[in-house]
């Protein structure tokens, strides 16, 4: 079997929204105006059905009453209700015992079967009596005897309805279909305007200028929900495209740095090859290239980070053991912590991120850095306080912030790349838990890491 392609590049033309919505609209609204339509004409044509025999059963009980000591007028007296209706007066052998003047002399046109209420009609009303009729059969007794009461009426004008009602639906439908779909039409495409004026907005907006906004139409309905919630999706990707460009500009200028460290070390040593002093050369490129290293594994850490990878491995840490190994390591740093303090997530990362709080701490800290770990049945809280200078209000956020430094040339000296605090708070995130910077009331800094707790069952952490 073949298939049919257009053009290279061409796309299948389908049809709009606003003409499918037209489309399947106006057709409903058609079916549920004739349907409408349909019933309300049968309702009514049932109402006039049992007004007529309502009229038919008058004019019996008339006519029976009109028999006084059984004898009956003949011929019988027209209905008050309706100038054409017929009547017979058939006793029980089947004789008719009276008639109105049309049917005069002849034999029963219907006859009511034993136990039962429908008349049936007989061959002496062929030719005489037409098929629209509604006739109605009443049972009764006179003067002692009982007798059937047929009476009856043409039923043509209900016929003439029934023809002029399809006539004219016929000639209705598809005028409701027009009108129906042109209705639609104009109130959908009303409707989709704010949603084309968003579409055109959005083709505007590329990569490199996300500083647009799609038109809010200012209503509470989903239209409006939509612009309103494709704005603040697009206020989330210029901060993410905002803070990747600063993050790889931040990048590329500290690993620029100790190469270009390198570089220039080593262009100075190959300038004056007799004279240089080689080992210091070596020293303070070997230096330079731990400095890198540390940065790329940094980096790679971060980009981990930016994948949710680094709590995939689960196992249960021991948080105490972890902080008097870190305490051991690091000159000036006291530990107060309660016994079978213990969470759960990797033990590497949660050191790495023990470790970047208390370098930071020791950094600045003027003599002294106190480490207080205590646990509740919520969480695991480590407080790490530091003597240093404090960290100003405004910057207790943006401290942990990548490529961050609040004092930028002693950071540089100390070899601080400004990704610390930023990899210790991403840690903390993926192992479901917080960092956050206040006020030591001694003075100085107070880190506070909260993580939640496990279980005294390792195993069940394992995975």
């Amino acid at each position: 079997m073949t298939v049919r392609r257009g053009p290279a590049g061409s796309r299948p033309r389908r049809s709009t929204l606003r003409a499918r919505v037209t489309v399947v609209a106006g057709f409903a609204i058609t079916a549920a105006v004739v349907l409408g339509l349909l019933v309300m004409y049968l309702l009514q044509m049932n109402s006039v059905r049992r007004t007529i025999d309502g009229q038919l059963r008058t004019y019996a009980t008339q006519l029976a009453q009109s028999a006084a000591n059984g004898t009956w007028p003949k011929p019988l007296a027209s209905s008050s209700l309706d100038a054409n209706a017929e009547a017979q007066v058939i006793a029980a052998d089947g004789h008719v015992l009276a008639a109105t003047h049309t049917l005069a002399g002849l034999p029963a046109v219907y006859r009511l079967s034993a136990g039962s209420a429908t008349p049936v009609r007989q061959k002496a009303a062929e030719g005489i009596i037409p098929e629209e009729v509604r006739v109605v059969g009443v049972r009764t007794t006179v003067d002692g005897r009982p007798v059937t009461i047929i009476t009856g009426t043409s039923t043509g004008l209900l016929h003439e309805v029934d023809a002029e009602f399809i006539r004219h639906l016929l000639i209705g439908l598809p005028i409701i279909l027009v009108l129906a779909g042109a209705t639609v039409w104009l109130v959908v495409g009303r409707a989709l305007r704010p949603v084309e004026r968003i579409r055109h907005a959005v083709t505007e907006i590329t990569s490199a200028d996300l500083s647009q906004r799609v038109p809010e139409p200012g209503t509470a309905d989903e239209i409006g929900h939509l612009a309103h919630t494709m704005n603040e999706m697009l206020i989330r990707l210029e901060e993410a495209a905002r803070k990747q460009r600063r993050f790889v500009a931040d990048a590329s200028h500290e690993l620029r740095s100790p190469l270009a460290a390198i570089r220039t070390t080593l262009e100075v040593g190959l300038a004056h090859p007799d004279q240089a002093p080689w080992p210091a050369i070596a020293a303070r490129a070997a230096q330079q290239s731990t400095r890198l290293e540390a940065l790329i594994q940094q980096l790679l850490l971060l980009a981990k980070a930016d994948e949710q990878q680094l709590s995939v491995r689960q196992q249960r840490v021991d948080v105490g053991a972890l902080l008097r190994q870190i305490a051991k390591d690091h000159l000036g740093v006291d530990l107060e912590a309660e016994p079978g303090l213990a969470t759960v997530g990797n033990g590497d990362h949660l050191e790495r991120l023990f470790v970047n709080i208390i370098d930071n701490a020791v950094r600045y800290a003027r003599s002294r850095v106190l480490i207080t770990a205590t646990t509740t049945a919520d969480c695991v809280r480590v407080e790490v306080d530091d003597d240093g200078p404090g960290i100003p209000e405004a910057d207790r956020t943006r401290v942990f912030d990548r490529f961050v430094r609040l004092d930028g040339s002693r950071g540089r000296r100390s070899g601080d790349t400004g990704l610390g605090l930023a990899i210790a708070r991403e840690i903390a995130v993926a192992h479901h838990g917080q960092i956050i910077a206040a006020d030591n009331p001694a003075g100085g800094t107070r880190m506070i890491i909260t993580l939640p707790p496990a279980t005294t069952d390792a195993e069940a952490w394992a995975r």
